[in-house]
């Protein structure tokens, strides 16, 4: 069992639930889940949380357009993403949900104490809001009149509101910059938030009247406690803060905040603002990961219905494996840069690292074994400057492995477990047991080098644990090692098997057909993009608008092609005792001999205009049906009012 080395605390962002989760949410969950479990199996008392943020009017307006309670409607999507992390094996200690009434007291108590200090206050505010970011703006601060965060339109608002007085902070928080390099990472991000403050803070709205889905402010229940307050809460409403604090008092301050990097600004300067509030202390760090890029752009929500690339990760999961998805999440990006996702280089690393490297040392070594030692790991012997290299390279890992997570460097751990595996194989190579075999007096020499493969796969076993650690179990079990008995420690020690007893089961990582699965990942997201892809409608018009069409049914007596225009068709068209010529450019859609005789919805009331030379009085109705019309028929006699 590890030393024990103290506690640590690690929380992701509360997501959003205003649709289900996309493959750049599990990066940062992979990334906090590893962190997690490595703490843990280096002898850390760990607390990993995760959660939503369930609130505002965005949810409202979402449930209303379902005709559901918002209640109703978060409960569905957060069902959702607690699935996701179960298939995903994310191992949390605790999932804060903003609706729960243990956060909802808690934020209440939050709020009195800032109220009570006199860093609360009413006001108004009048301003540019961003419903999706729930975020509101100044005109200097837009781009291109949109939302700096997300791009979209802004609404002018003003209402009632309350304040927190965040200007008041401002120094304070300059000079934790200061004192506490290390607070924000990485620089660039550090850089960002001090330039930020520099321009000089705003106070903080942190209420909403015109909607209703919220925390109730405990003074003034016409009001609800704005998204920030409510939701950056959680990192200690979630540990009993203010009521059972049991566990605040063990875990707080949190070790790291892992957060992407549009929401460090709320994380580094808000949210240490109401802590100062409310005397409490700073997080240890915030780290702002960069974006997983698509097509050029960042990942989102309706990307993720839109394809060009698959990336729902239940999808590549279901294809590859949990452990696949986490290796190539954890491995192929660098942590604060921005990624691109990518079919081709996903597979391509699972091909390459685990198919070829991982995958084939394990089957090369355990094949070995069954076939000269009748499937017993033998006892090392003999020994020379290349067992003594594979050694040195092997047990040397584990410290290296914790010096690049203690920096976040990811891809950097897996790529030192990586130098470990690529010298196994290497070490096949230059020892050729086949060779070796085919002469009895060097059987001690062979008996060595397979000792030696089981080794290193019982070490490497131990080091990709907190990041694959299905994989770690599976390598164990064919190696004949106990499958839970993995201590970090062991990792470092290189004599530790004797006489276990091998048994080879499936691949680890199958090989895969790049260009077959490149054809079947994009009819995947085809499909996703035609089945998902929203309806594109024209601008929104008022009740009054549609009252004004008079609506009629007529009957079709004639139709033929216009003299001068391919595309147009001239009906005529009875409306109780009166006749009307009416002009459609449906001539690619419609055959005019077939429409002869139907009962259709006339615009009667429309303007008479000229098309061509020849009067149209009226307009007949269709509907878009894919990339053709379809004809509004009906069974009511010609003449007769539509309502």
């Amino acid at each position: 069992m590890a030393e024990f080395k103290g506690k640590y605390y690690i929380s992701t962002p509360i997501y959003y639930p205003s649709s289900n989760l996309h493959v750049g949410h599990t990066y940062c969950t992979v990334m906090a889940d590893a962190m997690a479990r490595f703490k843990r199996a280096t002898g850390y008392d760990v607390m990993f949380l995760t959660g939503t943020d369930e609130h505002g009017q965005k949810i409202q307006t979402i449930a209303n357009e379902k005709g559901v309670t918002p209640q109703a409607y978060v409960d569905e999507i957060v069902g959702g993403i607690k699935e996701l992390w179960k298939t995903m094996e994310i191992s949390y200690d605790d999932f804060i949900r903003t609706t729960e009434d243990r956060h909802v007291k808690r934020v209440q108590n939050i709020f009195m104490k800032m109220y009570e200090k006199g860093d609360i206050y009413k006001g108004e505010y009048e301003g540019l809001y961003c419903t999706p970011c729930e975020s509101f703006w100044t005109e200097s601060q837009l781009v291109d009149g949109c939302c700096p965060d997300c791009g979209r339109k802004v609404v002018a608002a003003k209402e009632e509101a309350y304040f927190f007085k965040l200007s008041k902070y401002q120094d304070k928080l300059l000079k934790h910059f200061e004192d506490h390099p290390e607070f924000l990472q990485p620089e660039a991000r550090k850089n960002e938030m001090i330039s930020f403050i520099n321009q000089g803070l705003d106070d903080l709205c942190i209420s909403r009247s015109t909607f209703d889905w919220g925390i109730p402010v405990p003074i003034d229940e016409k009001h609800v406690i704005y998204v920030w307050l409510d939701a950056l809460t959680n990192y200690i409403t979630a540990l009993g803060y203010s009521e059972d604090d049991e566990l605040y008092q063990k875990y707080w301050p949190v070790n790291v905040h892992l957060v992407g990097k549009e929401i460090v600004r709320f994380h580094s300067i808000i949210w240490p603002a109401i802590l100062m509030s409310i005397d409490e202390p700073l997080p240890k760090q915030v780290l702002g990961h960069g974006w997983l890029l698509l097509g050029g752009g960042k990942i989102s929500k309706s990307k993720a219905s839109k394809g060009p690339d698959v990336i729902d990760p239940v999808v590549l999961i279901e294809r590859y494996g949990v452990d696949a998805l986490k290796y190539f999440l954890l491995r192929e990006y660098t942590f604060g840069q921005d990624g691109h996702f990518n079919n081709e280089v996903m597979l391509k690393r699972l091909n390459f690292d685990l198919a070829n490297d991982l995958g084939n040392l394990v089957s090369r070594t355990v094949s070995m074994i069954e076939k000269y030692n009748d499937g017993v790991i033998p006892d090392a012997t003999t020994h020379d400057e290349i067992d003594e290299d594979l050694k040195n390279i092997a047990t040397g890992a584990a410290d290296k492995v914790e010096a690049e997570m203690d920096k976040f460097a990811f891809n950097m751990a897996l790529e030192e477990i990586w130098v470990v595996i690529r010298r196994a194989n290497k070490y096949i190579d230059e020892k050729t047991p086949w060779i070796l075999a085919k002469d009895e007096a060097r059987k001690p020499e062979l008996d060595t080098c397979l000792h030696n493969l089981a080794e290193t796969l019982r070490i490497v076993s131990i080091l990709i644990n907190p990041f694959m650690h299905t994989t770690a179990s599976k390598i164990r079990k064919q190696m004949g090692i106990a499958l839970y008995d993995i201590v970090w420690e062991d990792a470092m020690e290189f004599e530790m098997l004797y006489q276990e007893k091998v048994k080879k089961g499936d691949a680890i990582f199958p090989r895969l057909d790049i260009e077959k699965e490149l054809e079947e990942l994009s009819q995947l997201a085809s499909k996703g993009k035609e089945e998902n892809i929203p309806l594109q409608l024209k601008d929104e018009i008022e009740y009054d608008d549609f009252d004004k069409l008079d609506l009629r049914v007529g009957k079709i007596l004639s139709c033929e092609k216009h003299p001068k225009a391919d595309k147009l068709l001239v009906f005529q068209v009875k409306m109780g005792t009166e006749t009307r010529q009416i002009i459609s450019g449906v001539a690619n859609d419609f055959k005019a001999e077939d429409l002869v005789g139907k009962n259709v919805v006339v615009v009667a009331n429309l303007k008479p205009r000229m098309l061509r030379g020849m009067e149209s009085k009226g307009m007949i109705l269709y509907a878009e049906n894919g990339e053709k019309l379809a004809l509004l028929t009906t069974e009511a006699e010609d003449g007769n009012s539509v309502n």
